[in-house]
């Protein structure tokens, strides 16, 4: 048998010790899938009676925050806390709006605040030591928003909000009367509904892009230094998610997830002119691939989230990055997706995964049949 101890650090107390025994098979079978031995096992599953649309970890600690609504249409932020093998609820809020999505890029690790975003196009900042009212709240959007994400390093404290609208929205975390920026169809009637929004290249304190995904397949990149468009595609197909590896480094890597199973990955290094980045694009589930969550201790490791469906994935990198073609332009060479495993949890959508930033392997997850998992995936440390 083998034994999985779980420990969090802060400052420098120890906060939990969660233990769990799992027993391998007396002969495991001979797989592409079971060679690499990372094994992804449910630690925890805790039954709602509201409808979760998104988990995060509340940074260094043993504890995290789900949000979604109350089936009388009303929004619910509800804390909970691992401790020893169960999820104990330790403190809920209910709010006039559904909650649709949330994160903690924006706010230093001192401070904690927690950025959502609900039905009614609100971006609200809230303190979580005290739910009673934001800190910070703003009428943001038109209609629903998406998706938030957040972004520190070493620059401003920023927010992007992608919304039913079809605007995406640039907030400085520090005030709230009108966006750092604007991107917006020019006509009501073109907009497409913008399912995904991601930070990147934060690697200098002027240096920031915004990607945002849509419902028909469009995929920008805006650079906010120079405030333009940097680049533009369609995938032909609606995009769920899309993240890139590290945000706060150079731009190296952008991962895209799909509505009919595929997942796509751009090597962001080198930028042709013609052809713009180059890609693979893999199918890798049966049905939408809904959000998918790089390993924050290995930018090459990452899992997609499907219907039920877990899969761990890793990425391959070419023996050259780039090649010159025929005019002697350069141009990027993808490389290759390892999968190392998979597992089905349920039959139903997984919306939300949040790897824990401090303990490698540890992670939460939303579903549609009203649950939240913790799992832990093994010997990541392990994945070259």
């Amino acid at each position: 048998s083998m034994r999985l101890s779980v420990y969090f650090f802060s400052n420098p107390c120890l906060i939990v010790d969660a233990l769990m025994t799992y027993e391998e098979p007396a002969e495991e079978p001979v797989g592409p899938l079971t060679k690499h031995r990372q094994q992804i096992i449910e630690y925890v599953r805790k039954s709602l009676t509201y409808t979760p649309f998104e988990t995060r970890w509340i940074p260094a600690s043993n504890r995290f925050i789900a949000a979604g609504n109350y089936a009388r249409n009303t929004g619910c932020l509800i804390v909970y806390q691992l401790s020893r093998g169960e999820l104990k609820q330790v403190h809920e809020v209910e709010k006039p709006h559904p909650f649709k999505c949330m994160t903690f890029g924006q706010s230093p690790l001192e401070d904690r605040k927690l950025a959502t975003g609900d039905f009614q196009g609100n971006l609200s900042i809230w303190d979580i030591e005290k739910f009673d009212k934001p800190v910070f709240t703003v009428k943001a959007h038109k209609s629903i928003i998406n998706k938030i994400d957040g972004a520190l390093h070493s620059g401003p404290p920023e927010l992007v909000t992608g919304s039913r609208d079809g605007s995406v929205k640039v907030w400085d975390a520090r005030q709230s009367e009108k966006p750092v920026a604007n991107l917006e169809p020019a006509s009501a009637d073109t907009a497409r509904d913008c399912w995904c929004v991601s930070f990147g290249n934060s690697y200098q304190k002027h240096e920031r892009v915004v990607a945002a995904g849509y419902d028909n397949g469009d995929m920008k990149i805006f650079d906010l230094r120079t405030m333009t468009m940097k680049w533009q595609t369609n995938i032909s197909n609606g995009i769920c998610h899309l993240a890139f590896d590290r945000p706060d480094i150079e731009m190296n890597k952008l991962v895209l997830t799909t509505l009919e199973g595929r997942i796509r990955v751009y090597d962001m290094r080198t930028f042709h002119p013609t052809i713009g980045y180059s890609h693979l694009e893999e199918r890798m589930h049966p049905g939408t691939v809904w959000t998918c969550a790089t390993l924050p201790q290995n930018r090459d490791v990452f899992m997609s989230c499907a219907n039920g469906e877990l899969a761990l994935h890793k990425y391959i990198y070419p023996a050259q990055r780039s090649v010159q073609d025929h005019d002697g332009v350069k141009k990027g060479v993808p490389g290759k997706i390892e999968t190392l495993n998979k597992v089905s949890l349920s039959t139903q959508p997984i919306c939300s995964f949040d790897w824990n930033k401090s303990r490698i392997g540890l992670a939460c997850l939303a579903l549609f049949d009203q649950t939240l998992r913790v799992i832990i995936t093994t010997k990541l440390d392990t994945v070259g």
